[in-house]
């Protein structure tokens, strides 16, 4: 996902191996390889690994939702890394495959990847070396059956023995977090593909009832007192979707409900209380409901 093609160049440049210059989409990765060693000391590839303070509600992070999108217009073209060449297929034909998925984490966050967006270590996304730019794959972990689905936006892992590179929190998901790689199945989702022709049909067809809009979370960073810390996050979009369904379970308390936007992170805050018992009441009375602990703060 991240721009490494720059290291590989100097890489190959020092080992004498390279015959010519390298051609790739934008920001083609080098391959990580990443241990279950502490993330400080040398423990991950080049300093890599987790970020100092990950949301506390990985978990509730959703996963990528397939949609019908315009290929890249760079990215889905044939390059050269470490002297093999990938030719991205643009079919979409049914693709299944086994394999080392591995991930990697805060040394490449922020940073551009082959679809030209940013990095977001805490997004449901992904790298694959030969899948369309951008796609959606489902990953499965057989070894505890568990599965998520991801949007692939960069180019990568080129190691041998490694099928795709995950976002961290796609990683910590399937499990796969301890032991820096594991084995998954990966399965290329077609959102154009027809979907599956009902067994029966209504004598008399209804129309579909208008979807109800949703009012956006407000984004507020002006109050002050004490607030209620539900969860932090480096995108927008994440702090939204985790607030949009925290709202329908908070009831009457959904009303002092907004974002705060502060210091590169969207924070998910309830309040301001008059008073910090007052914010320590309403904290237990979450923490009993819907098993979340907030944090009391004072802005």
């Amino acid at each position: 996902m991240a721009t490494r093609f720059t290291l590989l160049l100097v890489v190959l440049l020092f080992l004498g191996g390279c015959a010519g210059s390298a051609t790739r989409p934008t920001s083609a990765k080098a391959p990580a390889a990443k241990s279950s060693l502490p993330k400080y000391g040398g423990g991950y590839y080049q300093d890599d690994g987790p970020g100092d303070n990950p949301p506390p509600d990985l978990d509730a992070i959703p996963d990528a939702v397939p949609k019908v999108e315009p290929l890249h217009r760079f990215a889905n073209k044939p390059y050269t890394v470490l002297g093999q060449t990938f030719v991205p297929d643009t079919s979409f034909k049914p693709y299944k495959a086994e394999g080392y998925a591995s991930w990697y984490g805060r040394k490449y966050n922020g940073k551009n990847t082959s679809s030209g967006e940013l990095y977001d270590m805490y997004a449901m996304t992904a790298a694959h070396p030969t899948l369309p730019i951008p796609s959606y794959v489902r990953v499965t972990n057989p070894a505890n059956g568990k599965s998520v689905v991801v949007r692939v936006i960069d180019r990568g892992p080129f190691l041998s023995n490694r099928l795709i590179d995950l976002s961290y929190t796609a990683a910590y998901k399937l499990g796969l977090l301890q032991n820096g790689s594991g084995l998954v199945d990966v399965e290329l989702i077609n959102p154009a593909a027809p979907a599956a022709e009902p067994t029966a049909v209504a004598s008399e067809a209804k129309p579909a009832p208008e979807p109800v809009k949703e009012a956006a979370i407000p984004l507020d960073s002006e109050k002050s007192g004490y607030f209620l810390q539900l969860g932090a996050f480096s995108g927008r979009q994440n702090a939204e979707s985790f607030s949009a369904r925290l709202r329908d379970q908070l009831g009457k308390m959904a009303a002092i409900l907004h974002i705060q936007n502060k210091d590169g992170l969207f924070r998910v805050h309830l309040g301001p209380y008059r008073s910090q018992a007052e914010a320590r009441t309403a904290a237990a009375q979450i923490q009993e409901a819907l098993s979340l602990k907030p944090v009391v703060v004072v802005r």
